[in-house]
C-alpha cells in the first residue's frame, strides 16, 4: 500500500512539475517575442500590460537563468513565470517594483543569491539592471512589504524556507536597486 502511495504521490508531482515547465517555457517564448516585437515602440506610455500576460524577461546571471514576467500574481499567473504586483511600478517610475514566484519552479535556486548579485529587467521600452542591496524573512501574511518606497527598488519575493514541502510560513524578500 505504502509503494502505490508513493508511486502516486511521485506521479502527481512530476506531472506538476511538466505542466509547470511546459506553461513557462511557453512563457518565455512569448516573453521574448512580446519584447523584440515592441522594441520599435520605446515609450514608457505605450506600455499597457494586460493581466495574464507575458510582458517581459528577468535574468539572473548568477542563476544562469532567464523567465517570464508575466502580468499579476495569480496563480494561474505565477504557474507561468514570474508574476507583476499589478498595484507596484515599473523600471523607471521611480517607485517598488514588485515581483512573485514559487520557491519549486521559477525561484528555486533563490537561496544561493548575495547581495551585489544582479537582476536584469527586460520591457518593450527599456533594459533595466538591478543590484541586490539587502534581503529579509517576513511572515507570509506580512504585506508591509509592498509599499511607496520613494525611490525605485526592484523587490522580489518568495515562499521560505526553500527546500520545505507545503504550505511555507514565511517569504524570503530581496531588494535591489538600479545599477
Amino acid at each position: 500500500m505504502f509503494i502505490i502511495v508513493g508511486v502516486v504521490l511521485l506521479s502527481v508531482a512530476t506531472y506538476d512539475y511538466m505542466t509547470t515547465k511546459v506553461s513557462t517555457d511557453q512563457a518565455i517564448s512569448r516573453a521574448a517575442e512580446v519584447v523584440e516585437e515592441s522594441k520599435e515602440i520605446k515609450k514608457m506610455e505605450a506600455f499597457q500590460p494586460e493581466l495574464g500576460e507575458p510582458v517581459g524577461v528577468l535574468t539572473i546571471p548568477k542563476l544562469d537563468v532567464s523567465l517570464p514576467i508575466i502580468e499579476g500574481t495569480e496563480e494561474e499567473m505565477l504557474a507561468k513565470g514570474v508574476g507583476h504586483f499589478t498595484s507596484t511600478a515599473w523600471p523607471s517610475e521611480g517607485e517598488q517594483i514588485l515581483l512573485s514566484g514559487h520557491r519549486d519552479t521559477v525561484f528555486k535556486n533563490f537561496g544561493e543569491l548575495e547581495v551585489g548579485d544582479v537582476f536584469i529587467v527586460e520591457l518593450s521600452y527599456g533594459t533595466f539592471e538591478y543590484v541586490i542591496r539587502s534581503h529579509t524573512i517576513v511572515d507570509k501574511d506580512d504585506t508591509s512589504i509592498i509599499r511607496e518606497m520613494g525611490e525605485e527598488m526592484l523587490t522580489l519575493s518568495t515562499c521560505y524556507p526553500f527546500h520545505l514541502l507545503g504550505a511555507a510560513p514565511e517569504r524570503y524578500v530581496i531588494y535591489a536597486e538600479p545599477v
